[in-house]
């Protein structure tokens, strides 16, 4: 088999970040390299040469995810024209959505990587990467009356325990009671 170009092994290398963002969002960053690979499309044989290491990959496809947050975040303002207040109710509402809730690859990194970023080693990129990523979305949420420190809280909680309830109606009972209390001033 012929050595692929530059660009080729580029697109390679973006399609295994994205993926390691969905899967280590959706399943944790236990998935196994030879998983990892297969769901990119790719062999397990080529990991080694697009990264050092599993935990590279961590800390790139954990800035990937906080990356997609951003975007997300800038568009809403952009949508709403700069108007903040409308496009954090927007943010809340989405974040405390069935279909969020049922999304974990494509939804938020704050939820989908907090066991593992509890268990990581305060000294890795990912763990910094995590930190800050926290620190810009609590920022994001803060209003006037409001700190975005407890408003992201009372987010997380709220979707981490649907997602532990789903299957029962006390998860959707979750779901609007925190969008509710958040909302409720606008």
């Amino acid at each position: 088999m012929g050595r692929v170009s530059q660009t080729q092994a580029q697109e390679n290398r973006q399609r295994v970040v994205e993926t390691a963002s969905r899967l280590f969002r959706e399943q944790g960053t236990q998935v196994s390299v030879a998983d990892l690979m297969k769901a990119a499309g790719l062999t397990h044989g080529g990991f080694y040469k697009q990264f050092a290491s599993k935990e590279a990959l961590v800390d790139e496809a954990t800035a990937h995810a906080f990356a997609e947050l951003t975007r997300l975040h800038t568009a809403g303002i952009e949508r709403h024209a700069g108007q903040r207040e409308a496009a954090q109710r927007e943010m809340i509402e989405s974040y405390l959505s069935v279909e969020h809730r049922d999304n974990a690859a494509g939804g938020c990194p704050v939820a989908g990587l907090a066991s593992d970023m509890a268990r990581a080693s305060g000294d890795r990129e990912a763990h910094r990467v995590y930190a800050e990523g926290v620190r810009a979305f609590a920022d994001a949420l803060a209003t006037d009356a409001e700190d975005g420190v407890t408003r992201l809280c009372t987010m997380l909680g709220a979707l981490v325990l649907a997602r532990a309830v789903k299957d029962s109606p006390l998860s959707e009972e979750i779901l609007t009671t925190a969008r509710t209390a958040l909302t409720a001033g606008d």
